[in-house]
Parts: structure tokens; sequence; C-alpha cells
């Protein structure tokens, strides 16, 4: 297959999720609008309730809603929050929409490769969850600065740090969403895994001690090893190498892919 025709293809596939419309609005709001609340609710309170340093019971009031450690805050919303939950709808939007829409079937006729169509699913989900989670970065980093107060302003190197590491975790967690929603075709029952690992399994195991360095499996723990500043606070002071690190979650992802090609491929028409 030419490289023309594979830009074809994702180019449909980009066009199948833009007109998801409930899709494209959900994903937004766990971006940019999560964005603009974080942020607007810290301005709100300073504006309300300016902080104080006078007083005999000490510093009273809120802070600027900007500065060095309210980026830090932002991307870990858009990250291992918010963020993988937007990335976890649109690559689970990706991996089923064909099935779910019963054209799976019309495409296979249409002689193309299956794995080439299982294949054209993860630029496609990637350039949508990236789109939004580079925007909400954006808007992130001007109300770092904008809403700063005369507070401590993140670097440009840790700005680029923290970027990069939002967008790996939603690349990560769009990709796995795509393996395992293509493994199912079911969008309810992909969307229930993930979440539910992402929010609550993934932690508490994090929490389980009993486990011990079997815990380092955990993607999260080892997207918490990548983040430039401050640790992530659920991750019960985990760390490791950065490269196993990059082992571990490239272990997950291929893994999913792996797996959602290969029922793509062996799967009824």
């Amino acid at each position: 297959m030419s490289p023309l025709t594979f830009r074809q293809m994702v180019g449909a596939e980009l066009l199948k999720l833009r007109r998801k419309r409930s899709i494209m609005w959900i994903a937004g709001v766990l971006s940019l609008g999560i964005v603009v609340i974080f942020f607007g609710v810290l301005e709100i309170e300073h504006l309300a309730d300016p902080a104080t340093s006078g007083g005999p019971n000490g510093p009273s009031g809120y802070g600027p809603a900007g500065g060095l450690l309210r980026f830090d805050h932002a991307t870990v919303l858009l990250s291992v929050w918010f963020g993988a939950l937007m990335a976890i709808l649109v690559g689970t939007e990706a991996g089923t929409t064909d099935s779910s829409s019963g054209v799976f079937r019309d495409l296979v006729v249409t002689g193309r490769p299956r794995l080439w169509l299982f294949a054209v699913r993860v630029p496609a989900a990637l350039i949508v969850t990236l789109t939004f989670g580079l925007a909400s970065l954006a808007l992130s980093i001007a109300a770092s600065f904008v809403f700063a107060g005369g507070l401590p302003t993140p670097s440009a190197s840790f700005v680029l740090d923290g970027v990069l590491w939002v967008c790996a975790v939603q690349a990560v967690m769009c990709v796995i969403a795509v393996g395992l929603g293509s493994l199912t075709g079911s969008r309810a029952a992909s969307l229930t895994v993930l979440i539910g690992w992402q929010l609550i399994a993934g932690r508490l195991l994090a929490m389980a001690s009993s486990l011990g360095s079997l815990r380092d499996v955990i993607p999260n723990i080892a997207l918490g090893s990548l983040k430039p500043g401050r640790p992530l606070p659920d991750n019960n002071h985990l760390t490791m190498a950065a490269g196993l690190a990059v082992v571990i979650l490239l272990v997950w992802a291929g893994g999913w892919l792996s797996a959602g090609a290969w029922r793509t491929r062996t799967c009824d028409a």
C-alpha cells in the first residue's frame, strides 16, 4: 500500500472521529474545559480573598492562580487524570467505531488488508488526542504566566519537559485504548475497564506494599517516574530508572496494539 493511500485512510479515520460531535465535546471539556475551570476557580478565590501575611494566625486567603506550582498541578490534571480520560475516550472511539457502526464488513469487502484498517486508527486517534492536549497545555502555560502575580514562573526547560511528559502520557493511554477497543469491539466495556484501571485499580495496587517490586509494572508508576518536577502524589513514592519506565510503557502499548491487531485480523467481518 502506497504512502498516499495510507494518508487517505488516516484522513478518513480522522473524519469519522470529528463527526462524533458528542465525543469531541466531551474531549474538549476534559482538556480545555478543565484548564478553564482549574485556573478560573483559583483566580476567583484569589480575587475574593487575596492572601495576606499578617494577623495573629499567620497567612490567610488565597494566593495568585498562576506560577510554577500551578503549572505543575495543571500538568498532572492533563496527564494521569482528566487528560488520561480524554485520551481513553478518543482511543476507544477510534478502536470501536467501525465495528459499532457496522461498516467493518464493507471496509473488508473493498479488499484493503485488515491490518491496515487497524493501523490507521492509531495515528488518527493520536492526532485528535494531541491536538486537544497541546491546546490545553498552551492555555495552561498562558494562565501560569498571566496569573502569576509575582510568584516564580516555570522556566522554558520545565515548560518543555512538562509538555513532552503530558503528551507522552496521553499518547500511551490513547494507544492502549485503541488496542483494547479493537480487541473487544465494545465501547462500553473498553471504557469501563480502562477508566476503572486508571482511576481506581492502578492506584490501589500502587498502595499495596505486599506486592513489592511487582508494582513497577503499573503504568502510572512508570509514567510518574518520568514526570519533571514534583512527584505524582498518588504513586506512593515509588520510582524507577527512566530507561526501565520507557520499556514498561512500550510493553504495555505494544501488547495492547498487538492484541487489537490480532483481533482485527481474525474476527468475522
